[in-house]
């Protein structure tokens, strides 16, 4: 299979001498297109850092990502941003909805950022799938903290994007909602062939993806 992210010998230390912290120390990762992958390790291991250089949120103080053939450290800030709303799909933990828009326009967002017309068609599949079709005219505050993720979730798969991030999607769920969202991620990967890379704490979590990658002191260790 075609590997659509290849990170080779990330790097980022902090501080130095005693207060020396390897947040990520040589990582290197090939991700598969339209694979779920999962990244999992404790708190401080150096997941969130490795998904925010994967995204082009943080730049690694050695070595490189290449998204779709696209090398990131070659785009200035502005072609970064434009990237990422175009390839890169992100799903926080904190839903990141705006609160004064309905929920289709939260879905489209990004779209009309760029001045684009929306695919309806695939949106409102995509929509249908998640359960949202009769909730597209409310706000975020009238939705339960699944219906706000599953909205997250249709925005991120909206623009089609090379790769979606997924960070910590449950955090804030209880676990039967934490289930229903990571088997609409997993459905979703598999529907639209979409290539998803969540990170998580959570084992059973984990083991729903297609391949699981262990981090640990800034390391993949399996």
């Amino acid at each position: 299979m075609e590997a659509i992210v290849k990170a080779t010998g990330l790097k980022k230390y902090y501080g130095e001498g005693e207060t020396l912290v390897k947040a990520l120390d040589g990582v290197d990762l090939e991700i598969e297109r339209g694979k779920f992958t999962a990244i999992i390790g404790t708190s401080g291991s150096g997941k969130s850092t490795l998904l925010n250089m994967l995204g082009g949120l943080d730049v690694p103080g050695e070595g490189s990502v290449r998204i779709g053939g696209q090398e990131l450290a070659r785009l200035n800030a502005e072609q970064a941003t434009i990237f990422r709303r175009k390839q890169i799909g992100f799903i926080f933990q904190n839903y990141n909805l705006i609160p004064v828009l309905t929920v289709w326009e939260n879905i489209i967002f990004p779209i009309s950022l760029d001045g684009r017309k929306p695919d309806q068609k695939f949106i409102m599949e995509v929509v249908k799938l998640l359960g949202l079709e009769n909730k597209l005219d409310r706000l975020p505050n009238q939705l339960s903290g699944g219906q706000q993720q599953r909205v997250a979730i249709a925005r991120a798969l909206a623009t089609k994007p090379a790769i979606i991030l997924a960070d910590e999607p449950t955090g804030n769920l209880d676990s039967e909602t934490s289930g229903d969202v990571i088997s609409l991620l997993r459905m979703t990967s598999e529907q639209f062939h979409q290539t998803i890379v969540m990170i998580t704490h959570n084992p059973d979590i984990a083991a729903c993806a297609d391949r699981i990658i262990r981090i640990e002191d800034g390391r993949i260790v399996e």
